[in-house]
């Protein structure tokens, strides 16, 4: 986790692809993949109302022994299935969403990654292997961020937390692609967003903070950028750890301005923007899914848009008054 205040410890952190931890599957159930559509050449019959369903799915088969530990605890966690059942249970997909935990994966792929045609997300266990490595040693080398329970500060916890975000990342870009929703940034930012959207309110504080803690680490292995990971489509890793703190922080500044501002985790100069931030991404989120609402949720998500519409004029109103403020302390 980012820490402006006392950043003198560091840990040794190895971890392949890390600048496409292309993010974040909310997953659940299982079973077979379908496709709810109507194929070429079904005639003029008006389609079926679509009943896409997320399935996860780990084929054990083709896990090697040394990656064995880290598949049983993120399946013994549950966190893909908690994710899947809230997408199942919350939206319409046009079209089954697999997630393979699996080795045969498309070749060059080492990390979490998601096809283009938003069906499939395949996540290799020597990517969760590396990344319970990583917070292993994190755990062993790095003072306990003061926001991060004392509890959860284990390598088990940070990696099913870290992993629930990642997966967030994942099926954020699932749902663009299926939904075909309007991005007005990068597709990554907008993954990244739907990550903190998800976990933020219906886990908690715990995959967001977890998440930074991880691409911390991931950022102070890497150095200095290079040419290549400042001209990536995905944001530089560590400003995506404070994305993702700013979110978490803005969703309830007053519950987190004494350990993450306070304590020097979140810069005192980004803080202030933060509320608005995060009101324009609920709002967001919420707005771009609100057509895909399924009839058992719609009444729950269409108070949720409102009540994020509503937080959003808010907190811009409230920037406002500030923005000279907060411009000439800068």
């Amino acid at each position: 986790m980012p820490n402006t205040a006392d950043c003198s410890k560091r840990a040794s952190l190895v971890l392949s692809g890390v600048l496409v931890l292309a993010g974040v599957v909310v997953t659940g159930c299982s079973g077979e993949a379908r496709d709810a559509g109507q194929g070429p050449g079904a005639g003029p019959h008006p389609r079926a109302t679509p009943s896409g369903r997320v399935t996860v799915v780990y084929e054990t088969r083709t896990v090697k022994p040394e990656d064995r530990p880290a598949v049983a605890l993120i399946r013994n966690s549950r966190v893909l299935e908690r994710s899947a059942d809230w997408v199942n249970r919350a939206l319409t997909l046009p079209h089954d969403l697999v997630v393979k935990v699996t080795s045969d994966v498309p070749p060059g792929v080492t990390d979490a990654v998601t096809q283009p045609d938003g069906r499939t997300i395949f996540i290799p266990p020597p990517f969760l292997t590396e990344i319970e490595k990583a917070l292993a040693d994190v755990v062993k080398t790095v003072e306990r961020p003061a926001p991060f329970p004392a509890s959860d500060y284990n390598t088990d916890d940070l990696t099913v937390l870290s992993t629930e975000f990642i997966f967030g990342h994942e099926m954020g870009h699932a749902l663009q692609r299926q939904l075909l929703l309007a991005n007005l940034g990068l597709e990554e930012d907008a993954a990244d967003g739907y990550a903190s959207f998800s976990t933020v309110n219906e886990v908690g504080p715990g995959p967001s903070l977890a998440a930074a803690i991880l691409f911390d680490e991931i950022a102070r292995k890497e150095g200095r950028p290079t040419l290549e990971s400042l001209s990536s489509d995905h944001p530089i890793t560590q400003q995506r750890a404070f994305n993702f703190l700013c979110y978490l922080e803005g969703s309830d500044p007053k519950k987190y301005q004494q350990s993450l501002v306070d304590s020097g985790y979140l810069p005192k100069t980004r803080a202030p923007l933060c509320p608005q931030a995060w009101a324009m991404l609920d709002y967001g989120w919420w707005t771009q899914l609100q057509p895909h609402f399924s009839e058992a949720f719609k009444a729950q998500g269409d108070e949720e848009q409102r009540k994020a519409h509503a937080l959003l004029i808010a907190e811009t109103k409230a920037l406002a008054k500030r923005i000279d403020e907060i411009r000439s302390s800068q």
